[in-house]
């Protein structure tokens, strides 16, 4: 069974190398977590990619909208799931198989998503894995605990 446990360094590394994220199961609706931490990672200077099978969702946040991870025409280090972990095997499977093409080197599935299958699969494939995590909430602690620079702007 993965360790939920993530070092503060380890975060703050995943972070840090990150510069856009591909987020599945973006949401245009403003009540919806997704669309509010999509907004706060693009005030975090990341460059976040939404991915919706919503009809007619074609704009997010200013940023096209994609119907899936390949569609994706340029490449991204980190794929943030906003999907029942219910999928998230099926999901992993399908980073693993573009992770070379696209250069992903994180999976990080938001709270209450866990699937320890696909976290051992990832690891095994050479990915980071963060599972049950929120990266807003994240930013938002290592910054107060000084871990992280609270202007994210060293990252670029």
């Amino acid at each position: 069974m993965p360790n939920l446990r993530y070092t503060d360094n380890h975060i703050v590394n995943v972070l840090e190398r990150t510069k856009t994220i591909a987020m599945l199961g973006a949401s245009p609706k403003p009540h919806r977590a997704s669309n509010r931490v999509m907004q706060f990672l693009q005030k975090s200077n990341y460059r976040v990619v939404p991915i919706t099978d919503q009809k007619g969702v074609e704009w997010i946040l200013g940023e096209r909208v994609y119907p899936s991870l390949g569609s994706i025409p340029e490449k991204f280090q980190m794929v943030d799931i906003f999907r029942s972990a219910d999928y998230a095997l099926e999901i992993t499977k399908e980073i693993i198989a573009l992770s070379k093409l696209k250069k992903i080197e994180t999976i990080w599935m938001q709270l209450n998503i866990r699937d320890d299958l696909a976290a051992d699969l990832a690891e095994k494939s050479g990915l980071d894995i963060i599972m049950d995590r929120c990266p807003a909430i994240e930013i938002r602690r290592l910054i107060k605990t000084g871990h992280l620079s609270s202007s994210m702007d060293e990252r670029q």
